[in-house]
């Protein structure tokens, strides 16, 4: 590494190098001066690069590309720039089979890190590399005076405008844009997010894609649509549009959905079906965006569970109960545990829809709940987890390093945070020898794996 005191490179300064590596965040890295890293978009390992350093730091720098000197072998046409730009599909400039790749040793990097000896299989491709989520959330902004839907530039909040999003159902686009035009045909301002002012946040469509319905949600920072009647009678003729949902967002935030919402027309949820299970989906509850893939995920994860008739499992963030209804037929008793009470309310039915009388359910965090269950001794014989990026709390692993269930699944979509859980699990105890990643999101740098850990 170059001397700290000495930066090597300066801004705007005009170099050119080889791509040593590709980061988590699908970045290419260069290296000068004996290892100050330069990170570049839309570059790949072993391509040389003609690059203008855009920010030097004391211990590293950006850079832009300029010119390909050489291009890897790996690379696919610049079509797609567009969604490079935005960060819709950070991997849309590398062939599908090195992006499979990558996410497999973007794993076994932090395995061998962290020293987990567990082998890293080959990445379970997707059916579909593109036009495969079966949900948008799309911003609405101003343009030129006219409204627009489309993508943040990377790291902004510079609206760029598109209507094909590369990823998503080609049929949710098409709704996307007919309600952008219907909009725009009733004058609907879009909203301002500098001054907070204007009407419309985003447009928001869930397809399901065994039933065909589409809902729509309309974000806007009033409680009422400018002739919202007229407007919403123009989008249930749309086609497959099986519900409109208004929700309420007024205050000066990222996140996207506000806390009130009411359904103006159809149904306040979808319906869909996997693994020939049906589910009821609302506006906010958690589904996984790649309905085809998530089959294969459930299965990979079934698998791995060897769920045995007398077994009682805890399915801990638990969602709509998906995974729960998927394995109920399989075991003695599924529990419950989720932090959204729509999302249970939402389980509850789903489970009264299949006929599955073999659960329970519980309103809470994950890490609060399983402590409680412990304490009172009940008993655990297969403890599946699928939490957010943020990985499992150290209380959660307490618990389960002192419930000691036989058998641990678990479902990650952050390797990061995997790799930290799974080494105190196994120094607490665990063995574990396969992860089995499964691309769950193509085109992006977003990586699932299910590993199943047994008790030694």
């Amino acid at each position: 590494m170059a001397n700290k005191t000495e930066i090597p490179v300066r801004k705007n300064q005009v170099l050119t190098g080889t791509v040593m590596d590709l980061t988590y965040q699908a970045m290419g890295v260069i290296k000068v001066d004996n290892g100050y890293p330069i990170f570049i978009g839309n570059a790949l390992p072993g391509e040389e690069i003609k690059y203008l350093v855009t920010k030097a730091n004391k211990n590293y720098g950006f850079g832009r590309l300029l010119e390909f000197i050489t291009t890897s072998p790996d690379r696919v046409s610049q079509e797609n720039s567009v969604y490079l730009q935005t960060g819709i599909a950070p991997l849309a400039h590398l062939t599908y089979e090195a992006q499979l790749k990558f996410k497999q040793e973007q794993i076994s990097a932090l395995f061998q890190k962290d020293k987990l000896d567990l082998t890293v299989q080959p990445t379970l491709a997707a059916p579909e590399a593109t036009h495969y989520r079966n949900k948008a959330q799309i911003p609405v902004r101003a343009i030129d005076g006219q409204l627009e839907t489309g993508f943040y530039r990377q790291r902004s909040h510079h609206l760029v405008p598109m209507t094909d999003f590369l990823i998503q159902d080609p049929k949710i686009d098409a709704t996307v844009k007919e309600i952008r035009d219907i909009l725009r045909a009733f004058n609907v301002p879009a909203y301002n997010e500098e001054h907070n002012s204007g009407v419309i946040r985003h447009i928001m469509v869930r397809r399901a894609r065994k039933t065909g319905q589409q809902m729509v949600v309309l974000v806007t920072r009033q409680r009422r649509l400018p002739q919202e009647a007229d407007i919403v009678d123009a989008i249930s003729e749309l086609p497959e549009v099986s519900s409109i949902i208004i929700n309420y967002n007024p205050k000066v935030t990222n996140v996207i959905l506000g806390m009130q919402e009411r359904p103006v027309y159809g149904n306040s949820y979808l319906e869909d079906e996997l693994l020939g299970k049906k589910f009821r989906i609302s506006a906010q509850s958690f589904y996984q965006v790649n309905s085809e893939q998530t089959e294969n995920l459930y299965r990979q994860a079934i698998k791995l569970a060897d769920l045995q008739p007398d077994e009682i499992v805890v399915d801990a963030y638990s969602g709509i109960g998906t995974i729960g209804i998927s394995i109920a037929d399989h075991v003695k008793q599924v529990r419950e545990i989720e932090i959204v009470p729509e999302a249970i309310a939402d389980a509850k039915i789903n489970a009264q829809l299949n006929n599955v009388d073999n659960m329970d359910f519980t309103v809470g965090l994950a890490e609060e709940i399983l402590p409680e269950w412990v304490e009172k001794g009940q008993k655990i014989d297969v403890l599946i987890v699928d939490p957010p990026r943020k990985g499992l709390q150290p209380e959660f692993i307490d618990a389960v390093l002192k419930a000691r269930p036989k058998k641990l699944v678990y479902i990650s979509c952050n390797p990061a945070t995997l790799a930290r859980d799974l080494r105190l699990l196994i120094d607490g105890g665990y063995n574990g020898t396969t992860t089995q990643p499964v691309d769950m999101f193509p085109m992006s740098n977003h990586i699932e794996s299910v590993t199943a850990l047994t008790l030694n």
